[in-house]
């Protein structure tokens, strides 16, 4: 879209910018996603504001995950977006053709109330709204993720936040998106997994540096706290607008409750609800996960994926239409888990065979580089047997 970018040998990624209205491509523009359902909602809200064609491919993975909920409210201010529609589905789904606008035609005014909180669609709307004649108005039930929301604040767009609610209204506006240098913070997603695991074993000490721990999406270091363990955060000051810190773990007496997540809670980390019941599989008593219905949507059937883990390590689970019981106990050795293409699947699932009373294998799992591509080199390195299957 003629936007220059360099890589440095120091590892920054230097990007200079076309302006809101710099955007440009020769003939339609072909965007392969892989297996990022972020990447993909986030484009279609910029794209569907541009004068060019577009199409948003992914991997059968995402070809699977329902875009209903950005392709609707896009249409509603005025895109020309389509998802692909197969016999028997219950939603759109990718690729996702869009339509440029003509004749200098500009996304309309929208105001969106969400059924469900999701910083993937509030995104959406809002880099959709950057270039539209008036107010973006977004309220979810509870909050979710704010990045997008702190990214846009630290680059000077108009917009407001009130709890739960945001608003992005470009009226009068002079178009112009100041530039940043930001160092990102380590994913809180991927930190995660290590703090579980860390909870998981016993003695174990850990420090991971420089986790963003931003409040909308570390209700992780909040569970683990309740059920005793053993994670605190050391502050690193704020990068970019976004909270850092270190997470430490020192293994006392471990896990000695179980886990409730549901309602705000639940949002704020429902990316890393996986590692939660890999650590709630270990604990004493039972575990309640709750308002997670958003999992059935994720790279797999994210509860029915944890439900088909749980069981194959014999750990005693029920599972309803949006959450998990889960009674805690040893997991037993031999376990045979599939991933199901997830990555986070994968990762739960080497956490809760940390604490097995044998081996485990696990299939599927190349799509853990995905979300932490050092996943299976830290773990040799701290010391965890692991062998290759062909």
């Amino acid at each position: 879209m003629g936007v220059s970018m360099r890589d440095d040998t120091d590892g920054a990624l230097r990007v200079l910018g076309q302006g809101l209205g710099g955007l440009r491509a020769n003939g339609p523009l072909r965007v392969d996603c892989g297996n990022a359902g972020t990447a993909m909602r986030l484009l279609a809200g910029l794209l569907a504001a541009q004068s060019f064609d577009s199409v948003l491919v992914g991997d059968a993975s995402l070809s699977r995950r329902p875009m209903g909920r950005v392709t609707r409210p896009l249409r509603a201010r005025g895109a020309r977006i389509e998802g692909s529609i197969e016999p028997g589905a219950r939603d759109e789904t990718a690729p996702l053709t869009i339509r440029g606008l003509r004749d200098g035609a500009r996304l309309f005014a929208t105001e969106v109330a969400l059924p469900f909180p999701s910083a993937q669609v509030k995104s959406c709307l809002l880099l959709s709204g950057l270039f539209a004649d008036g107010p973006t108005d977004v309220r979810e039930p509870t909050l979710s993720r704010d990045h997008t929301e702190r990214m846009l604040s630290a680059m000077g767009a108009p917009i407001r936040t009130m709890g739960a609610a945001c608003r992005l209204d470009p009226t009068g506006w002079d178009g112009v998106l100041a530039p940043l240098r930001i160092a990102i913070p380590g994913d809180a997603s991927a930190g995660a997994f290590w703090a579980a695991a860390a909870n998981v074993v016993p003695g174990s000490r850990l420090r991971v540096r420089d986790v963003g721990v931003n409040p909308t999406r570390a209700g992780f270091v909040e569970v683990l706290r309740d059920q005793g363990g053993g994670v605190a955060v050391v502050p690193r000051g704020e990068r970019g607008g976004e909270p850092v810190g270190d997470l430490v773990v020192v293994h006392g007496d471990g896990l000695r409750r179980g886990a409730r997540v549901g309602g705000e809670l639940a949002a704020r980390c429902i990316d890393e609800v996986p590692a939660l019941v890999a650590a709630a599989a270990v604990s004493p008593g039972e575990s309640v996960f709750e308002d997670l219905a958003e999992l059935r949507v994720k790279e797999s059937d994210r509860l029915a994926a944890l439900a088909s883990m749980l069981r194959s390590f014999g750990v005693t689970h029920a599972e309803s239409a949006s959450g998990l019981r889960v009674l805690g106990g040893r997991p037993r050795g031999g376990a045979m888990v599939d991933a199901a293409g997830d990555h986070r699947i994968a990762m739960a699932a080497a956490v809760l065979a940390l604490a097995a009373d044998g081996p485990t294998t696990i299939d599927d799992v190349s799509n853990v580089a995905t979300s932490d591509p050092y996943f299976v080199a830290t773990l040799r390195g701290l010391g965890v047997e692991l062998a290759e299957v062909p």
